[in-house]
């Protein structure tokens, strides 16, 4: 898997449209480097460029931005709501798709030294790749913003990481880091910029002086946001799963509301992940006891609740980063439609085969349980099955979904495996190489029937429950779709054990046998189960 890292780039810069489209095109001028985001703000005087690619990508387009930057920007001129440094303020990497945090801290330094090399400006380092612990958190360096920085830099303590420390009026400083993904999240309030910062400082981790907030991994400020006629608590996310968004706008509105203050929405500047959308549905959905399956509904059931779009329209496809970096072929062949994912089976090739044919099957079955859920959830005459529904439905319904991927993922696997046996073997160290590739290729072509069949065996009582529960006009639907999982199961069980055999640890092979014997002893029993269940229902 390519690696992908992701630069969340801040300019001080948001007010002139032409030289904010001049950093833009400077990023999409790089080769490999993808643009996702430009968020331009007014009353903060800023803009955030998120950008993704390679690790070489993303330090170049970090590095193109920033010699536009240095031509057009003048921080001596330079007023907004947000704290600054610089007019590239802050630079931080994000490992994505296949990338470490090692992999961005290379990143770091690399783009740090260049930037140093080239325009001679001070840089600090924060997050992951700090030198010392007082400059691990962002807000930390930023004390005293721009307008304390030439008495900074006179002091040791406060020596940039990376180049002189000497104050350079037009450009003042930038904030190099590594971290996980950020939420940057705001909250609309119909209040002064006072009230808002009171929230802020009651809801996040640093509190007020001794006394810390009641949110963990979240900064927070209040300002006015001139433009718009209202204030905001305007919120830095670090871990989305520590503390959720809809966590942060439930603690503001509950503190709005003591104060007797509207809150009108809430804002998501650059991206947020997939997880961080579906979490907040989950919440919405349990705490009103609502059935939502397709996950275009819960986000819109997200925005809504939320008020994501209340300052403009909020497009999934352009501010979720999965969305975004999502490749046109992935998942390739669960994608073909059907006559032609059948001729890719029937062709001269060993990829598609028996793998993805079982899993493709399981799926099939997945699918006839969820249509069978739909089919009586919601109909008068079964009202009063409606709470068995609700519980089993999405159960199929993921499997459904989860067992589709493994179609590919089983072609990848072989892949894997015919990649490795392709490698040299010539010297003795090139064998060693080698035999070590096909043994991880080999625990991958296991891991996937293996994981699928896993999959399937966690979906029997729902299938249950739909043979005694659900509409009776669907009967031979849940039994095709017994069978199809059982078939599934068979399947994925021949796979296991023919993988097996080329692998050396006789413990790991021994381990995995027995679980598969006896996933496929259950597979049958419970499939049988089903049918006995329809039989008497007749």
């Amino acid at each position: 898997m390519a690696k992908i890292i992701e630069c969340v780039a801040n300019f001080s810069e948001g007010r002139r449209k032409e030289v904010i489209d001049e950093i833009a095109t400077s990023l999409r001028q790089v080769d490999g480097c993808s643009l996702l985001d430009v968020d331009a703000g007014l009353s903060t005087n800023r803009t955030v460029y998120t950008f993704v690619g390679s690790p070489h990508a993303v330090v170049e387009g970090a590095l193109n931005a920033a010699r536009t930057a240095f031509r057009l920007i003048d921080m001596t001129r330079h007023h907004g709501e947000h704290p600054r440094l610089g007019a590239l303020d802050v630079c931080p990497f994000i490992p994505l798709q296949g990338a470490t945090m090692e992999d961005c801290i290379q990143c770091a330094h690399n783009f740090a030294k260049q930037l140093v090399h080239e325009l001679e400006v001070p840089v600090y380092l924060y997050g992951a790749v700090a030198q010392e612990p007082k400059r691990e958190l962002l807000p930390s360096i930023r004390v005293g913003e721009y307008e304390e920085l030439p008495k900074k830099l006179k002091d040791p303590a406060w020596k940039p990481d990376y180049g002189p420390a000497k104050f350079v009026g037009s450009w003042g400083a930038t904030v190099v880091g590594v971290r996980k993904f950020l939420i940057a999240y705001n909250v609309n309030l119909l209040s002064t910029k006072e009230q808002a910062h009171r929230i802020a400082l009651n809801i996040r981790q640093q509190g007020r002086g001794k006394e810390s907030g009641r949110l963990r991994c979240v900064q927070a400020i209040g300002w006015y946001i001139c433009e718009e006629d209202m204030a905001q608590v305007s919120t830095n996310i670090t871990n989305f799963e520590v503390t959720p968004i809809h966590k942060v706008y439930e603690e503001v509105s509950k503190d709005a509301a003591e104060l007797k203050l509207p809150v009108v929405g809430s804002q998501v500047v650059g991206l947020l992940p997939f997880q961080a959308m579906m979490t907040a549905a989950e919440y919405y959905m349990e705490k009103e006891k609502l059935f939502i399956l397709d996950e275009e509904h819960k986000i819109r059931l997200v925005v809504s609740r939320l008020g994501l779009d209340s300052l403009g329209p909020f497009k999934p496809k352009e501010k979720i980063i999965e969305y975004m970096i999502s490749r046109e072929d992935e998942f390739p062949l669960s994608k073909l439609p059907l006559q032609m994912f059948i001729r890719n089976v029937g062709a001269r090739t060993a990829a598609p085969g028996g793998g993805s044919v079982s899993a493709a099957i399981a799926a099939m079955g997945a699918a006839l349980g969820s249509m069978v859920g739909l089919m009586s959830y919601g109909k008068r005459q079964f009202e009063k099955e409606d709470p068995v529904m609700r519980e089993h439905i999405p159960v199929l319904h993921n499997a459904m979904l989860e067992l589709t991927k493994a179609v590919d993922k089983d072609s990848i696997a072989f892949s894997g495996y015919m990649d490795a046996l392709k490698m040299p073997k010539t010297t003795q160290e090139e064998s060693e190489r080698r035999d070590a590739a096909l043994q991880t290729a080999l625990r991958m072509a296991v891991h996937v029937p293996l994981t699928m069949a896993q999959r399937v065996d966690a979906v029997w009582p729902a299938m249950a429950a739909m043979a005694q529960h659900g509409n009776v006009a669907c009967k031979s639907d849940i039994q095709v779709g017994a069978k199809a999982l059982e078939l599934g199961v068979e399947g994925a069980s021949y796979n296991v054990l023919i993988n097996l055999e080329g692998l050396t640890d006789e413990k790991f092979k021994s381990e995995v046998q027995e679980d598969m014997q006896k996933l496929v002893k259950r597979a049958r029993a419970c499939a049988a189960d089903v049918l006995r269940i329809l039989q008497k229902g007749q």
